[in-house]
C-alpha cells in the first residue's frame, strides 16, 4: 500500500506553507517527509514529531526537546551539516524544516556495497568529525552519530543530520533523571552507565562507525539491546584486524583510541580526533587505503534494510527501548536496530567451554603458564619495551613549561617551530603524536612551538592599476595579503584607475593576514565651468585657478565688452567639466578694426556719409581758397585700419 493511502499527512499543507509530498524516514520520535515550501518555492525535509508524544502529558519533555532542536541546530553553520530552516507548531503537530539532501545515507550505501575502502571510511570519518568539531566548539553534543544520520549528497559529500538529540554539555551533565536518547549500537559506555555525555561521547560513536564501515559489521552483537549496551560497558572494542587481518596496526590503534571504554583515554573532542585520523591516514600506504574488505557473510553479516528512501511501518531502525543506567535505575531510551543486534552464531556471544576431561596435572600446568604469562604481560607493558604513556595536552603552555612536562614523562623532545595566526610566539601549539595519543616510553615527541603570525612587507604598488596592485599583494609570501574594498579618491595629478595610496603603507612589515586597503584615483573631480565673460583677464585666470586650471588666453576685438575683458570662452560657462581640464578664454583688445575708405574726390557730404557708414566719425575743414566742396585730403590716410568709432578728418 502506498504512503499516499496510508499516511494522512501526504498531500496536506502544514502551517499554510509546506505541502507534504512523500515520506522518506521514520524514527522513534518523528517522521521525515519531503515537502514543498510554497513561499520560497523549494523542496525541504519536513520532520514531524509523532502525535502520540506531543499528546502525552508525561512526555512533554520530548515535545520541548523537539522544539529546541531548531534553536540548537541554528547555532551551527558548517558545510558538513544539514541546515535547519524553520520550526513551528500546526495544531497538534510540531515540525522542523531542514535542507533536503538528495542522495542516500551511509546505512544505505553500506547495504549495497557491504564495506568501504579504508580511504573512503577515513574520508567519511574526517567529514563527520569536522562537522562535530564545529558543534563541540559551541558546547553541543550530537549523541546520535550513526550511519542513518550521515547523508551522502549527489557528489558523495557527507552531511551530518539530526542534531535533535544534541543539547548543551552543561545541560547534559546536570540531568540526573530524564530520558537520554541514542542508538544502542553506537552508545558510549558512560551514557549507559551513568547517563552523562560530552564531546568524547561523539568521538566514541565515530570510532564504532569507522569500525563498521571497514569491517562491514558492528563490534558488539547480542540477543537483546540490553546485551549490546552491557558489552559496550564491560568489553573493549575488538581490533578491526581480528575481522580483517590485513588491516595495519595503525588503523587498529586509531579505532582503539577513539572507541576506548574510558572517556579519559579518548581524544578530548572531535577536533582532536580529526587530527588523529589525519595523522593515521598519513601512516597508511596507498594500496591499503584503496583496499576494501570482503563483506561479511552468514551468521556474522549485518542485516540492513533494503536501502529504500522511505521507511515503512516495519522499519527495523525505529524501535525505542528503555535501559537501566548504573544502580540509579535511570532510563535511557535508545533506537534499536533489531536486525543488526541479533547474531545467530552462539560462538559470537559465548566463549567455548573448556573440556572437563583434563587431569589435575593439566590444570596445574595451565595455571602456571597463566601466571607466567600474566607476569610477562605486566613486565612488557609496564617497564619493558611495550610500556606506553599518554601524551599530555601542552597546547597554550610556554615552550619551557611544555618541554619540561614532556621530558618529565621520559619523552625525548624535539622542537619544531611553525607560524600560527592565533597562538602567541613561544607558546606550544601541540605535539606530534598528538595529545591523548599512547606513545612508547622514551620515544621522541615533536613539540610544535608557535613563531607567532607570519610577517610580510607591503610591496610598492603606487602607480599600478588596481588589478595589478591586487595581484602583487596576493603574491606576497605563501598566502598573499587579503585586499579589502578600495577607496576611490579624486586626484588632479594621478590618472583614473591608478593606485595612489595603500594602508598599511609601502614598506611596512605586518601580519600576513592583515587586510590591505588601496586608495585608487578616480581622476579629476567633476566641476561646473564658471562663467568668465565680463571679467578682466586676471580675474578670469584667478577664477579658474581654484580648479587647478591654467587657461589658454586668446585675444580679439568686440564692441560688446570693454578692452581687457573676457568676451568668449570654451567650454561655455555653466557646462559640466573636470578640474585641470583645458579652458580657452578670449580677451577683448578693443573695438573691431575698420579699413578707412578713400573718399578723396568725393563731395564732402558724400564722403561723410560713406565714412559714417563704416562706423567712423567725420570732421572737416573748409579751405578758404577752394571754392568747391570736393575732398582733396584725409587723415588717417586711405586704406589704413582704425578702431570702429575713430574720427576721420577731411579737408575740402
Amino acid at each position: 500500500m502506498s504512503d499516499t493511502m496510508t499516511d494522512p499527512l501526504i498531500g496536506r499543507l502544514i502551517d499554510g506553507r509546506y505541502e507534504v509530498r512523500e515520506r522518506v524516514a521514520a524514527g522513534g520520535m518523528a517522521t521525515v517527509y519531503v515537502a514543498h515550501d510554497q513561499r520560497l518555492e523549494r523542496d525541504v525535509a519536513l520532520k514531524v514529531m509523532h502525535p502520540h508524544l506531543a499528546a502525552d502529558a508525561s512526555e512533554a519533555d520530548f515535545v520541548t526537546r523537539f522544539q529546541k532542536e531548531a534553536k540548537a541546530a541554528a547555532r551551527l553553520t558548517h558545510p558538513g551539516m544539514v541546515r535547519v530552516y524553520d520550526q513551528g507548531v500546526d495544531g497538534p503537530l510540531s515540525y522542523l524544516t531542514m535542507e533536503y539532501v538528495e542522495g542516500e545515507n551511509l546505512r544505505q550505501r553500506m547495504a549495497h556495497e557491504g564495506t568501504l575502502t579504508v580511504g573512503e571510511a577515513l574520508t567519511v570519518t574526517e567529514s563527520v568529525l569536522d562537522a562535530l568539531a564545529a558543534a563541540h566548539r559551541k558546547g553541543l553534543v550530537h549523541r546520535d552519530v550513526k550511519p542513518e544520520n550521515v547523508l551522502l549528497d549527489e557528489t558523495d559529500q557527507p552531511k551530518l543530520a539530526d542534531f535533535g538529540l544534541a543539547r548543551a554539555v552543561t545541560e547534559v551533565t546536570s540531568t540526573t533523571t530524564g530520558m537520554l536518547l541514542g542508538t544502542v549500537a553506537y552508545l558510549a559506555p558512560e551514557l549507559v552507565s551513568d547517563g552523562e555525555a560530552d564531546a568524547r561521547t561523539d568521538v566514541y560513536s565515530c570510532g564504532i562507525l569507522l569500525f563498521e564501515m571497514v569491517t562491514g559489521r558492528q563490534p558488539f552483537t547480542a540477543q537483546t539491546a540490553l546485551g549490546v549496551a552491557s558489552r559496550h560497558v564491560h568489553e573493549d572494542v575488538p581490533p578491526p584486524s581480528a575481522t580483517v587481518p590485513w588491516l595495519p596496526a595503525e588503523f587498529d590503534a586509531l579505532v582503539a583510541t577513539m572507541a576506548a571504554r574510558e572517556a579519559a583515554s579518548r581524544p578530548d573532542d572531535a577536533a582532536a580526533a580529526l587530527a588523529l585520523v589525519r595523522q593515521t591516514r598519513a601512516m597508511i600506504d596507498d594500496p591499503t587505503l584503496d583496499r576494501r574488505a570482503d563483506p561479511p557473510s552468514g551468521a556474522t553479516a549485518l542485516v540492513h534494510d533494503d536501502g529504500a528512501t522511505t521507511v515503512l511501518d516495519d522499519a527495523p531502525s525505529g524501535s525505542t527501548v528503555a535501559l537501566p543506567i548504573g544502580l540509579g535505575g535511570t532510563a535511557v531510551a535508545v533506537d534499536v536496530l533489531d536486525a543488526e543486534l541479533m547474531d545467530d552464531d552462539p560462538e559470537a556471544i559465548e566463549p567455548e567451554q573448556p573440556s572437563h576431561r583434563a587431569g589435575w596435572w593439566l590444570g596445574a600446568a595451565l595455571a602456571t603458564l597463566l601466571v607466567l604469562g600474566s607476569l610477562g604481560f605486566w613486565w612488557y607493558n609496564s617497564v619493558g619495551p611495550g610500556a606506553f604513556t599518554t601524551v599530555p595536552s601542552v597546547a597554550g603552555v610556554a615552550e619551557d613549561g611544555a618541554r619540561a612536562t614532556l621530558e618529565g614523562l621520559d619523552f625525548v623532545v624535539e622542537i619544531e617551530r611553525q607560524y600560527d595566526d592565533t597562538v602567541a610566539a613561544g607558546t606550544a601549539i601541540g605535539t606530534d603524536p598528538g595529545e591523548q595519543t599512547r606513545a612508547p616510553d622514551g620515544s621522541e615527541i615533536t613539540l610544535i612551538v608557535s613563531r607567532g603570525a607570519r610577517q610580510e612587507t607591503i610591496p610598492d604598488v603606487i602607480g599600478m592599476t588596481e588589478a595589478e596592485a591586487i595581484e602583487a599583494l596576493g603574491a606576497v609570501g605563501e598566502t598573499g595579503f587579503p585586499v579589502g574594498d578600495s577607496t576611490l579618491t579624486y586626484s588632479d595629478t594621478v590618472p583614473a584607475g591608478e593606485v595612489m595610496g595603500v594602508t598599511p603603507g609601502v614598506g611596512e612589515t605586518v601580519r600576513h593576514d592583515l587586510e590591505v586597503t588601496l586608495e585608487v584615483s578616480d581622476g579629476p573631480e567633476p566641476i561646473e565651468i564658471p562663467d568668465l565673460t565680463g571679467m578682466t583677464e586676471q580675474e578670469a585666470i584667478a577664477a579658474l585657478a581654484q580648479f587647478a586650471i591654467e587657461p589658454t588666453v586668446e585675444y580679439g576685438r568686440t564692441e560688446d565688452v570693454a578692452t581687457g575683458e573676457v568676451f568668449a570662452q570654451d567650454p561655455a560657462g555653466g557646462s559640466e567639466g573636470l578640474r585641470t581640464q583645458d579652458v580657452t578664454i578670449t580677451v577683448s583688445e578693443g573695438l573691431p578694426l575698420v579699413t578707412v575708405e578713400d573718399v578723396r574726390g568725393m563731395f564732402f557730404d558724400e564722403a561723410k556719409a560713406t565714412l559714417e557708414g563704416l562706423g567712423l566719425t567725420v570732421t572737416g575743414d573748409d579751405n578758404p581758397w577752394n571754392f568747391s566742396t570736393v575732398v582733396f585730403n584725409m587723415d588717417p590716410a586711405p586704406n589704413s585700419e582704425v578702431e570702429q568709432g575713430s574720427q576721420v578728418y577731411l579737408e575740402y
